[in-house]
């Protein structure tokens, strides 16, 4: 089997392992909006957007050392524990300081103690499943992998539903009984982070005999090494949670406090119209990081990359038009509550920015594997600076549809900058030519379908089957070529 139908093969289980929890997670936008005033589903926007920050902080770019230093390394074993354990003892210790702390980050934040609780318990069971879950990447599992994934989302889509739809019910049918006692009437956003602990905690249990299996020692030079390379991960990823989440607390404390985390339920769930982008993006990731270490060796790795990233242009071009075209349709499975609509004008945006962000990734390439991060670290910062700028630029009078923007020109400089300088430190030889037709073309029809011929789909209908046309007319003959090359 040729090595693209390798790729595209473990690329697919991932996307599986991807795909499926997140269309699980996806089925809780309508359950929050329908059951969520817009401020309450605000509040909880703001408390995922503080979670992903930390998520990257208690990470601090160690999934990233962890692959770079695993594929070659003679001794696997030692990498396995080095980066295990000073996961753990980090976890460990943030876990101390942030309960010590929680009353004084309650206060600071304006967020009740008990959602701080459970958050805190929730950042550090993830961080300790991070060196378990990239072994079996690295190990080429991902079957296993995706049941795992799949099943912690399973869980937490099925407590949610039992906390926020038939608990109540069920409270209400038997009073005095232990269901009872669990019912906490206005608990709502509770049980959502009580749900997101429990599913946490199950995953970690299945994931333990990890840490039965490694050495529990640091080996200290390696470490440093690994810190060397991670810390500027580290400093990319805050930036690029900032450029992720930022906007919607930003939102909250620029905007009137009367309608601030209404517009922050609004703008939140208007976005999740981005998740097809979000989970081709990432479930390409996930196939590609491994690969990309791996094939470095190799010495048309280069011609290699160019042809992924061309693929990965293609097929995104196509996911971005259709999602435009068919978002009025969309909404109305996801977003059922109408009060939410108001918020749909950012939607072309908010996917343009995503896929803008996944093209980033697919030419980061060059600085993981040259051992250059700090560029990526000052590529992402410069997107974080533009993020923040921007947003405190243009909240004030343009509210959410101001984050969109800040959005987009975030990830659109991000892509610039790495496809810039990524041909000046380690040159791929991308088909810059037909990669430019067809993310002109599909952002071009998305706008001008949206903003001026929306909810006509004849016009859309149109431009998919043209783009379609061209796609084929231009790639048929080389994808024919990789299906049947042994």
């Amino acid at each position: 089997m040729s090595l693209y139908k390798n790729l595209f093969k473990q690329t697919a289980i991932y996307g599986i392992a991807t795909v499926v929890p997140r269309m699980f997670s996806f089925l809780l936008t309508p359950l929050y909006t329908d059951l969520l005033p817009e401020d309450e589903y605000g509040e909880v926007s703001i408390i995922f957007s503080w979670m992903v920050l930390f998520n990257v902080i208690l990470a601090y770019g160690m999934e990233t050392s962890f692959f770079r230093f695993y594929s070659n390394a003679q001794d696997k074993n030692t990498v396995q524990g080095t980066s295990t354990v000073s996961l753990f003892w980090s976890s460990i210790l943030f876990l101390a300081v942030a309960l010590l702390a929680r009353n004084y980050l309650a206060s600071a934040s304006g967020i009740n103690v008990n959602y701080i609780v459970y958050t805190i318990w929730v950042l550090v069971l993830d961080a300790l499943v991070i060196i378990p879950f990239s072994k079996l990447r690295a190990e080429g599992r991902p079957m296993y992998y995706a049941a795992i994934k799949i099943g912690n989302v399973a869980v937490n889509l099925g407590l949610n539903v039992f906390f926020l739809v038939y608990l109540p019910k069920l409270a209400q049918a038997y009073p005095g009984s232990i269901i009872e006692t669990m019912y906490v009437p206005g608990f709502q956003i509770g049980y959502i982070f009580i749900a997101n602990l429990i599913a946490s905690l199950l995953t970690f249990i299945v994931l333990i005999p990890h840490y039965f299996k490694i050495s529990w020692h640091i080996d200290k030079e390696l470490w440093k090494r690994m810190m060397r390379y991670s810390l500027p991960v580290l400093v990319a990823g805050i930036a690029f949670a900032i450029n992720e989440t930022f906007d919607r607390i930003i939102l909250k404390n620029l905007l009137p406090q009367n309608i601030a985390e209404a517009e922050v339920g609004i703008y939140s769930a208007c976005y999740k119209l981005a998740i097809f982008m979000t989970l081709f993006a990432t479930a390409f990731r996930l196939g590609i990081e491994p690969f990309f270490f791996s094939h470095a060796k190799n010495e048309n790795a280069p011609q290699t990359y160019a042809m992924i990233t061309k693929y990965f242009v293609v097929f995104g071009s196509v996911i971005l038009l259709v999602v435009v075209v068919f978002s009025d349709f969309l909404k109305e499975l996801i977003i059922r509550d109408k009060a939410y609509w108001e918020g749909m004008k950012v939607v072309p945006l908010i996917i343009i920015a995503n896929f803008f962000l996944g093209i980033y990734h697919n030419l980061s390439v060059w600085y993981k594997l040259s051992d250059k991060t700090k560029i990526g670290a000052y590529i992402s910062i410069v997107g974080a600076l533009i993020t923040l700028a921007l947003n405190y630029a243009l909240i004030p009078q343009y509210s959410y549809m101001g984050s969109a923007i800040a959005t987009i020109a975030a990830y659109g400089t991000m892509m610039g900058l790495s496809f810039i300088l990524g041909s000046r430190y380690y040159p791929i030889p991308y088909d810059i030519k037909m990669i430019s037709l067809y993310l002109g073309i599909s952002v071009i029809f998305s706008l001008v379908y949206f903003y001026q011929f929306r909810g006509s789909y004849i016009v859309g209908g149109a431009m998919l089957l043209f783009f379609g046309v061209f796609i084929y007319l231009n790639e048929k003959d080389k994808l024919l070529r990789i299906i049947r090359r042994r």
